[in-house]
């Protein structure tokens, strides 16, 4: 059994950072991306970056762009999310995410998916 595990999450202020880590237990599959998403109180759970396993591209929502950053960690299918300069309107659950190679974007059809890490930011 494949399972994803996100750490790192909290409470912090308007303009602090955060780090979160995402980590893999079980099972390893290669995953073409691996990937963050979030889900706001409300609101349905929407794409926030994704890496590549292959090379370093990297993939953001237009409002994480140059705030947000995805990076690997040393440990198969394990990776991080920089999170800075964060705003109230970052707090949401996040979800680490990973997806087996097939056909679409970074930002579709991902197949294991972790239990999430909330994230609330105050202004």
């Amino acid at each position: 059994q494949v399972q994803l595990v996100e750490s790192g999450g909290g409470l912090v202020q308007a303009g602090d950072s955060l780090r979160l880590s995402c980590t893999n237990s079980g099972r390893t599959f290669l995953y073409d991306f691996m990937g963050w998403f979030r889900q706001a109180p409300g609101k349905e759970r929407e794409f926030v970056a994704a890496i590549a396993r292959l090379g370093t591209t990297t993939y953001y929502t237009d409002s994480v762009k140059g705030r947000f950053t995805v990076s690997r960690a040393s440990a198969p299918n394990a990776i991080y999310l920089q999170m800075n300069k964060l705003k109230p309107e970052d707090t949401a659950v996040y979800y680490c995410a990973g997806r087996v190679p097939k056909l679409g974007g970074p930002q579709d059809a991902y197949d294991c998916w972790g239990q999430g890490t909330r994230i609330t930011v105050s202004s």
